[in-house]
């Protein structure tokens, strides 16, 4: 069983007046908080609102790079040239940096949004190019992966910093991909029901999937996406349960 582990939110994703997510109820259960960066969601205000409220709380600041899709909020695939997409990572992380340390705070992590994030599940060259692209703005910046896929490959190949991450609130597939938001029951809404997975898939350091099947995994973080509409009560649902099986939850530092 692993002693502490992060609780980490993806946020900042609200733009202008249209409002997404709880993220000033969720800073107050998260450990880390990715980011959004302008790109799939976000806008200057709302990533300088995210990040003050980041540091003020101690929170761990990530960067949420993703594809330009505002419409689509970063769920559409789009198949762009390496060059153009490190360019793409390279810029998002940029904002990020300034705004967090506008805020008094710095980028300690960076994740990968959405649809950008599930090709890079299933393939290791792309997911190479955008660590590498994030590694060339900070080479000491820590990557989120999707654990046990392509992209934490990726990540020891580059023998970069790297925190394996799993889902409190997103069913599996037996390749440890996640289920397509589509289909019924990839999305999960039910506290207790997410707490309990979470803990078993920790105390086994396995991803539990669909079928049942276990895949033996480094856990090093739990996500809750901040746009479920039960995101808080998700996480704190997660966190209490870690808790009482005697995990701390800290932030990746």
């Amino acid at each position: 069983m692993r002693s502490s582990i992060d609780l980490n939110a993806d946020m900042g994703e609200s733009f202008g007046s249209w409002q997404k997510g709880s993220d000033e109820l969720l800073l107050d259960v998260v450990t880390s908080a990715n980011i959004a960066c302008g790109f799939h969601a976000g806008d200057a205000d709302v990533m300088a609102k995210t990040m003050a409220a980041a540091v003020e709380r101690d929170v761990g600041i990530g960067a949420h790079p993703g594809f330009p899709d505002l419409q689509g909020f970063g769920r559409r695939r789009m198949h762009i040239p390496g060059d153009t997409l490190a360019n793409w990572v390279r810029y998002q992380m940029g904002a990020a940096q300034a705004m967090a340390k506008a805020a008094g705070g710095k980028v300690g992590h960076v994740k990968l949004h959405g649809a950008l994030s599930n090709m890079c599940s299933e393939n290791t060259e792309l997911a190479r190019t955008c660590f590498r692209a994030a590694l060339s703005v900070d080479p000491d910046v820590t990557v989120m992966v999707l654990a046990a896929t392509a992209m934490e490959e990726a990540a020891q190949e580059l023998e970069c910093s790297y925190a394996a991450e799993i889902f409190a609130d997103r069913a599996y597939n037996d390749d440890a991909t996640l289920v397509d938001r589509t289909l019924p029951g990839a999305v999960i809404h039910d506290a207790a029901y997410a707490a309990s997975r979470i803990e078993n898939m920790v105390n086994a350091k396995a991803i539990i999937t669909e079928s049942g099947k276990r895949i033996p995994s480094r856990i090093d973080t739990v996500c809750v996406h901040g746009d479920n509409a039960e995101a808080v009560a998700l996480a704190s649902g997660v966190r209490q349960g870690l808790e009482s099986a005697g995990i701390e939850v800290r932030g990746l530092g």
